[in-house]
């Protein structure tokens, strides 16, 4: 009988980012538009459903890269919708994932037009002094909200693919993966700052170069995740 404390047992400084990186594009590259597409119309689906449906969209688009990554079948569109018996499973992950960014979002938007307000109301008699000192007040408030959502993210960067290949619940695979990010921070910092530059590198190639990188993206991350949960056994996703 399997013992149920496997699914708790990962390893630490297990990342490296290149080598992750590298790893991801020679797995992927035979299969990259097909998963492009499942990414593509995943990711579609989350933002026309107002994010309902992100989570169990992660989990299908994670499901098919995990059976490309581990060489357990061949990548078949069709597998997105598995993401869908994530629903349930997901909810509570959904949550804490989409608050930070929703808030995010707000906190911008409206420090965004903070200056132009309080230039608005002071009208003719507009102090610069005072414009220049709301519009450093809202670049901080912006960059102290960015540094809190991405830590946050950064400790969650595990709970999609383990509620996928170890069928944990939601808490269970935030636990989990807040863990185990804290004994693999090196690599995990190493592994964002790489794959910011590659986002920076595709908004270069008039701005649509950054959804051709996103295959590379999901890879990359995943083929850290199994260095972290190497697999149990058989595919179950």
């Amino acid at each position: 009988m399997p013992n149920p404390g496997l699914h708790f047992e990962f390893n630490a400084g297990a990342i490296k980012p290149v080598e992750c990186l590298r790893e991801a594009w020679d797995l992927i590259k035979s299969d990259y538009w097909p998963l492009f597409a499942i990414s593509l119309v995943g990711g579609l689906i989350a933002g026309f459903t107002m994010y309902v449906l992100i989570g169990a969209m992660i989990c299908g688009i994670f499901a098919c890269y995990l059976k490309k990554i581990d060489g357990s079948g061949p990548v078949n569109f069709e597998d997105l919708w598995k993401g869908f018996q994530y629903l349930g499973p997901s909810a509570l992950a959904t949550i804490v994932f989409v608050v930070p960014i929703v808030t995010y979002m707000i906190v911008l938007f409206v420090t965004m037009y903070s200056p132009l307000i309080a230039a608005a109301v002071m009208g003719k008699n507009a102090d610069p002094s005072i414009i220049i000192g709301t519009f450093l007040a809202a670049l901080a408030v912006d960059i102290v909200v960015a540094v809190v959502m991405t830590c946050i993210h950064s400790l969650m960067i595990f709970t999609f693919p383990l509620i996928v290949d170890r069928k944990l619940s939601s808490w269970d695979a935030i636990k989990l993966s807040a863990r185990a990010s804290m004994k693999n921070i090196g690599g995990i910092a190493g592994l964002i700052g790489l794959n910011l530059l590659l986002v920076i590198a595709g908004q270069m190639a008039f701005c649509i170069g950054v959804y051709f990188v996103i295959p590379l993206l999901t890879a990359s991350n995943l083929v850290a995740y199994r260095k972290v949960f190497p697999r149990l056994g058989p595919a179950q996703y």
